[in-house]
């Protein structure tokens, strides 16, 4: 009995880890397809409106062979904000920002969500972090100003820097995203919540048609952009958010979130293979400060949530 336990509990791991590695797989490689297909086949301009619209269609046909629940009505503004402003303004910044900067420096700095979530949670929800937490943050951030400095004092300084820039701003939305449907992503499940999200979204961006048929991706019979585009709007836009709901559940959102350090790792295998850019010493450290920054953080909330968890008076709960 105790080994079929043990059978089925690593077997929960495995496919959790497997889901969310597929995941961040997806993300790193979509930091380079976008790149490759800015501005030779397609404006980013474009590129948003592929993957908020054919998203939002996307997440609606699913819906229509899954179970939805009706959505409570105080959740609809957070809905509403999470989509028009987190999602919509997050993806147009992100994509923006690879129209200048280079990929790597990009995925570096999109590790970032979890400093902003924490200083969200300071600024806005009266949050009160450890000395510890704090400390990671100081780090992290740190190794984005690195990333900065360094893109910025390279070739082609100026775009690298306002890319960067644009890059940090995208991870603050994102925060803003994570942190305004805490409570609903817990209550819904992925399809049903992420249809709104994603029409909310859609909405801004239909604004952006216009001018699409002048994109050089429709007059060309090469596959590869179009696969690229194809990758882009089925696997990090779609599918990655079924694989993470799936992937918390089974092995937790402390080891999902450890995840997300291993996407500048992809997306610098993608790059480089795709000969879009080069790994450089000073990215490597940056990398390795954002890492250690993140770690002392996570270190310091678990030791935060034990603390809170034990009896005032040090009494075991029986």
């Amino acid at each position: 009995m105790g080994t079929g336990n043990g059978r089925q509990g690593g077997g929960a791991a495995l496919i959790g880890n497997a889901c969310i590695l597929i995941a961040t797989i997806f993300w790193g490689v979509n930091v380079s397809f976008t790149k490759a297909l800015i501005p030779e086949w397609m404006t980013a301009d474009g590129i948003i409106v592929v993957r908020l619209v054919g998203g939002c269609l996307l997440m609606w046909l699913a819906s229509l062979f899954l179970k939805c629940r009706p959505i409570a009505r105080h959740d609809w503004q957070r809905l509403l904000l999470g989509g028009a402003v987190g999602l919509f303004l997050f993806i147009y910044l992100f994509v923006t920002s690879l129209r200048y900067g280079n990929p790597i420096d990009i995925s570096i700095i999109m590790t970032l969500p979890p400093v902003f979530v924490i200083l969200i949670g300071v600024v806005f929800l009266k949050q009160r972090p450890s000395l510890l937490e704090y400390l990671g943050v100081a780090v992290s951030m740190a190794g984005a100003v690195i990333v900065i400095v360094a893109g910025g004092a390279g070739k082609n300084g100026s775009d690298n820097l306002l890319g960067d820039l644009l890059a940090v701003a995208s991870t603050l939305c994102y925060a803003f995203y994570l942190v305004i449907l805490v409570k609903q992503t817990q209550t819904y499940r992925p399809v049903n919540m992420l249809r709104w999200v994603f029409l909310f979204a859609a909405v801004p961006a239909l604004f952006l048609i216009p001018g699409m048929d002048k994109e050089a991706i429709l007059r060309t019979s090469e596959a590869a952009p179009w696969l690229e585009i194809g990758f882009i709007l089925l696997c990090p836009t779609f599918i990655a958010y079924f694989l993470v709901q799936p992937a918390i559940k089974k092995i937790g959102s402390e080891l999902v979130s450890l995840y997300q350090y291993l996407l500048p790792v992809f997306a610098t295998l993608s790059a480089v293979i795709m000969g879009l850019d080069r790994l450089k010493w000073i990215q490597v450290v940056a990398m390795a400060v954002i890492v250690g920054g993140m770690v002392l953080t996570n270190a310091g909330k678990r030791r935060r949530v034990r603390s809170v968890a034990q009896p005032r008076d040090g009494s075991a709960k029986g």
